[in-house]
């Protein structure tokens, strides 16, 4: 039986993990973890903060993901937003999805990522 998600990988461009640690510790305050010696050697990058990790994997014909994402969930979502903007990212907001504000942004190599919080009753 699943239990829980245990992580969500990305794809990435060769070359591009040091855009990807600016990005991810820098602007969303994620943790860098350290990968496995045996599957750093492929490159790549894996984030945690608390229970959430993200693993960003090299792909060498890399396209990104602009449709597939993960749902990220925050707190203070407009602190969260703003903070985003303040790095020069774009924060696209969708209220469409009821019971919760959200919006989209995308990671320097242009994976979509959403971010959202439940609505106040």
């Amino acid at each position: 039986m699943i239990t829980a998600v245990d992580h969500v990988q990305l794809a990435a461009p060769p070359g591009s993990e040091e855009r990807l640690r600016s990005y991810y510790v820098d602007v969303l305050g994620l943790t860098e973890i350290p990968k496995p010696p045996a599957l750093a050697a492929r490159g790549g990058c894996w984030f945690r903060t608390g229970p959430v990790q993200l693993h960003l994997g090299i792909e060498e014909d890399f396209r990104p993901a602009r449709k597939a994402h993960p749902g990220l969930r925050v707190v203070d979502i407009e602190t969260y937003a703003a903070r985003l903007e303040a790095h020069g990212a774009t924060v696209v907001r969708d209220e469409n999805l009821p019971g919760y504000r959200r919006f989209y942004s995308a990671d320097p190599v242009g994976n979509r990522l959403e971010f959202l919080e439940a609505s106040a009753p």
